[in-house]
């Protein structure tokens, strides 16, 4: 009986986990997905506690403690996730991602210590989760010292060839050890967890911040596989199935950004992609770049019929995100028609943007992805680009020598004004002028994001 309910327990929890991941997909559900999902990690972890009996029959010891560890972990979860800033979400998502891949290692170790089988499936599923996860933890937390500004990109073909050396090293060592396990003996659990953390190390060290994102993605679903390994060794339904769930996920999003840009795994993962000095206010060489004043502006979206607002990581950093829905609440008032164009990599993360105008209760609908959003913009009066660089750069399209040629971009310089909100003349982490900054039809607007939001919102009141 008490394996019949320990089943249904996992099973409920295997169903919630899909029925979560598939409420995610809009951003409407995804809050109660991810309650869902939740829920039925709990159901999971109390039919575990309860029902859970070891080949003896003998129940789970050490309640106490078990519960002390979650009650620690929870508590310390909820605090850093209310007190998280917006602008700070990719680095604790690259942190929580890593824990994950930090106790999926820790598994491996401890059932290899505690297990007298040397078959070559057992060694496999824990040497194999030991190395993904292993690179997965040091991976997130080297792209987590990326995100947040503490550490820089290091890059050279030296780099290059020592991280494909080292992966060598590691896939050699799992095969020995699977297939000659006395060579090494208990040596080789800790020769791939030393080898493994720190190939993760460096395989994310000469990674540019435009492609974090996909780094990240690529990351979590190294940790669902690891995760997944982990559902083998116990022979636990739940932990396979969130397991897999994550890795696909990962994957699939992982191959779509990928798409999104126009690149190949391969090419982001050694392409170097970023980095670079902002250039001087004004002018790049011979261009110069026309400023707009905060009234000129405001008359310009006032009158506009259409007004699109692209949104990047300057958006974040400036948490202006409830600003600049309240200055499209006010141009609606006046009959104007403004739309979201979200670019697949704009910020740090996955849907980053997304989750940002979600936060300030931005209408869904209003967020148009970039197939959707290019073809309005020639039939659009004012684009207003609250942050963002790369991603609306006209060079993907027409420099066959930028870095960033061929990736797919929001197409702002189709629209009939362009006002640019940004600190200074900067680049992007790309490393390279934006010729957006000098066309015609383009005005900068210099400031903090919020702030100019704030001035345009005070005098569109008096409009």
């Amino acid at each position: 009986m008490t394996q019949f309910m320990l089943e249904i327990s996992y099973l409920l929890g295997s169903i919630s986990f899909i029925i979560g991941l598939k409420m995610l997909s809009h951003p409407e559900s995804a809050r109660k997905g991810n309650i869902i999902a939740a829920v039925g990690m709990g159901i999971a972890i109390v039919g575990t506690l309860v029902f859970h009996k070891n080949e003896a029959g003998e129940s789970i010891g050490n309640i106490p403690l078990i519960l002390l560890a979650i009650l620690i972990g929870t508590g310390l979860g909820y605090v850093m996730a209310m007190r998280v800033k917006m602008t700070a979400m990719p680095q604790m998502v690259s942190l929580f991602n890593g824990m994950g891949g930090a106790c999926a290692a820790i598994i491996s170790i401890v059932e290899f210590n505690s297990h007298q089988s040397q078959s070559p499936g057992f060694l496999s599923i824990v040497f194999l989760g030991l190395a993904i996860g292993s690179i997965s933890f040091s991976g997130s937390m080297v792209a987590y010292g990326k995100l947040d500004g503490k550490i820089n990109d290091v890059y050279s073909k030296l780099l290059s060839l020592t991280n494909n050396a080292l992966f060598l090293v590691i896939a050699g060592l799992i095969v020995l050890g699977i297939f000659m396990p006395s060579a090494l003996g208990s040596t080789s659990i800790w020769l791939i967890l030393v080898l493994a953390l720190l190939y993760g190390v460096l395989f994310v060290m000469p990674i540019g911040g435009a492609d974090m994102p996909v780094v990240i993605s690529l990351l979590n679903s190294f940790t669902g596989v690891a995760a997944a390994m982990g559902g083998f060794l116990y022979d636990n339904s739940v932990m396979l199935t969130g397991g897999i769930l994550v890795g696909s996920a990962g994957t699939i999003l992982t191959i779509l950004m990928c798409t999104a840009m126009n690149r190949s795994l391969l090419n982001v993962l050694i392409g170097s992609f970023g980095g670079g000095a902002g250039g001087s206010k004004g002018q790049d060489g011979e261009k110069v770049a026309k400023e707009i004043s905060v009234t000129d502006a405001a008359i310009l979206c006032a009158y506009a019929q259409r007004v699109c607002i692209v949104p990047g990581y300057g958006l974040a950093v400036a948490q202006a995100q409830h600003t600049c829905h309240e200055f499209e609440k006010i141009l609606e008032d006046k009959g104007v028609d403004v739309y979201y164009a979200i670019h697949p990599v704009a910020g740090r993360m996955p849907g980053h943007m997304n989750v940002l105008l979600a936060e300030a209760d931005v209408p869904y609908p209003k967020l148009r992805e970039m197939e959707d959003a290019n073809p309005l913009l020639s039939n659009t009066d004012v684009t207003i680009v609250v942050g963002a660089n790369d991603v609306v750069n006209p060079a993907a399209e027409t420099d066959p020598s930028s870095p960033i040629y061929g990736m797919p971009i929001i197409k702002v310089d189709l629209s009939k004004n362009v006002i640019i909100m940004k600190r200074s003349m900067g680049k992007g982490y790309a490393g390279i002028a934006n010729e957006l900054f000098f066309m015609k039809k383009s005005r900068m607007l210099f400031g903090d994001a919020k702030d100019s939001l704030s001035k345009l919102i005070a005098e569109l009141k008096d409009i």
